[in-house]
């Protein structure tokens, strides 16, 4: 709609709402007592007969958004919609009298009423409301879309996510299934013995993760402050103190890209357990992950992405096993696990797949080798260059290179390596988990490696934290720790193929001037 076609449309309603306050209306009154929501009248009364609603006479008083509407000269009927449900008044000038009546004639899309009279069935069965009376409660000045769709209106449809939740019903389904989610992910863990907790959002230091933070300032004490990118080293100091089972449902913010997987600020369950490691939260997981789907889907399998997944059973391979199974034929004869197991052998299997990556009609995208990039950081692109797209039902891949790891205990037979898996589903890392690092003088050592790399430009380098070094220093003991990305869940759970769609808000571009 050009602007000059909206600055006429709001100006006619406008008028009429200065003609609903003429009538004696307040245009924006102050509350409504309603006895029923519409979903409860449909839910109680949906199954009884014309005749049991007539020898009844059932009052109700419901407020909704006008969603229809079909005059029929001194009577008509509109559909209002309320908590994702929709229910018809049926409006008779002799039953409303005059001044509801011009009311009704007044109304448009979008506008809020009250209505108050009683239940019956129309000729062709539907259940209805026959209005007694009418009351305003709020004009809508801007149009309601007939509906959104196309690539046109996607934006839209996040950044307007009121409308979006107004006129698709199936919207507003994607978030009541995000919040069973939430809940039966408490539910489990508070039946686990887990203890829910609240840490810092503003944190000295950006730590738990390897990732850019976004930087604030506290003007009294002229600080500089990072958003939380992790809740991970405080949720560990309170299993030096003593809570040995600890979660957060948590905001995390990161200075990065935006894609359909990654929106800068987004929602993580962390939980730590002590006395455990990374296979007992492997097998907690796949419990947890079945009491959740069961809750929010209704089932262990679901549709997500045209794909059947089912949280029945789940795949287990380190990362090396993953890079030599899914090798991709085009690229020529592939690695052996015991082609891998030398840390340089990993430079020679990452130059054969780029130079397959850069050939001619090659859509993959070649692996990054800077000058002095260490070989776990390599095995770790190859891994995800040849291996996720692919790991679409439920798989834990283990065993990380220790570069990447600066938080993880090491394989007792193999150094190289650390006790930590990420859990892979439709193709998507949905969790991270590992035996939790509890020495303080190799934790920091690997602070000061962390360090270095820092100082080498990289800005998602951990910073060396001094107070957790003291907290293990009093003493952690053996723990496993695990973060699930719920947005990422959410998706799954509620077939979304965009971040996007499973966050209410989504960060977006400045709105450009209409022109």
């Amino acid at each position: 709609m050009a602007i000059s076609e909206l600055q006429d449309f709001i100006v006619q309603r406008r008028k009429k709402l200065q003609a609903i306050v003429d009538l004696g209306f307040e245009p924006y009154p102050r509350k409504y007592d309603f006895t029923h929501t519409i979903p409860q009248i449909l839910g109680s009364y949906a199954a009884l007969t014309g005749d049991e609603l007539s020898a009844r006479k059932i009052a109700v008083r419901v407020a909704g958004r006008v969603m229809t509407i079909r005059p029929h000269g001194k009577a008509g009927f509109a559909h209002l919609a309320g908590a994702g449900q929709r229910l018809q008044i049926y409006v008779r000038l002799d039953a409303v009298g005059e001044r509801d009546f011009e009311l009704y004639k007044l109304l448009d899309l979008g506008d809020v009423i009250g209505v108050e009279g009683y239940l019956f069935r129309t000729r062709t069965g539907e259940l209805t409301i026959h209005a007694e009376h009418l009351q305003f409660l709020s004009k809508a000045l801007l149009p309601l879309p007939e509906k959104w769709h196309g690539l046109t209106d996607v934006e839209a449809r996040y950044r307007q996510r009121y409308v979006d939740l107004m006129v698709n019903a199936e919207v507003r389904e994607v978030f009541e299934r995000r919040s069973r989610l939430v809940r039966a992910l408490r539910e489990f863990l508070d039946a686990e013995g887990y203890l829910e907790v609240e840490t810092p959002m503003m944190q000295p230091l950006a730590g738990g993760a390897m990732a850019r933070p976004f930087v604030t300032h506290h003007n009294a004490l002229n600080l500089d402050l990072y958003l939380r990118i992790a809740p991970e080293l405080y949720l560990k100091r309170l299993i030096v103190g003593g809570l040995d089972r600890v979660y957060e449902i948590n905001r995390n913010f990161r200075n990065e890209g935006i894609s359909t997987q990654h929106n800068p600020e987004f929602t993580m369950l962390e939980f730590y357990q002590a006395y455990a490691d990374y296979r007992d939260l492997m097998d907690l997981t796949e419990r947890l992950l079945r009491q959740v789907a069961r809750a929010v889907a209704g089932s262990e399998e679901f549709e997500y992405d045209g794909q059947r997944i089912s949280f029945a059973q789940f795949q287990r391979y380190t990362m090396k096993e993953a890079v030599c199974k899914f090798w991709p034929e085009a690229a020529g004869p592939g690695p052996r696990l015991e082609d891998l197991a030398e840390p340089k052998a990993i430079f020679k299997w990452a130059a054969d797949y780029n130079r397959w990556a850069t050939q001619a009609g090659s859509a993959a995208e070649p692996v990054a080798l800077p000058e002095g990039v260490a070989p776990g950081v390599v095995l770790q692109e190859l891994f995800e260059a040849t291996s996720e797209r692919h790991l679409v039902q439920p798989t834990f891949i283990l065993d990380f290179p220790l570069e990447v790891s600066p938080l993880s205990k090491q394989k007792p037979e193999d150094p190289n390596l650390v006790e930590r898996f990420e859990l892979y589903v439709g193709g998507m890392e949905i969790a991270n988990a590992f035996s939790e690092l509890n020495d303080p003088s190799e934790q920091r050592d690997r602070f000061e490696y962390q360090q270095l790399l820092r100082e080498r430009g990289d800005l998602t380098a951990h910073a060396i934290d001094e107070d957790y070094v003291r907290a293990l220093s009093y003493g952690m003991p053996p723990t496993a720790g695990e973060g699930i990305g719920i947005d990422r869940l959410a998706m799954l759970l509620t077939n979304s193929r965009s971040i996007r769609d499973v966050i209410l808000f989504p960060l977006l571009r400045p709105e450009k001037p209409a022109s």
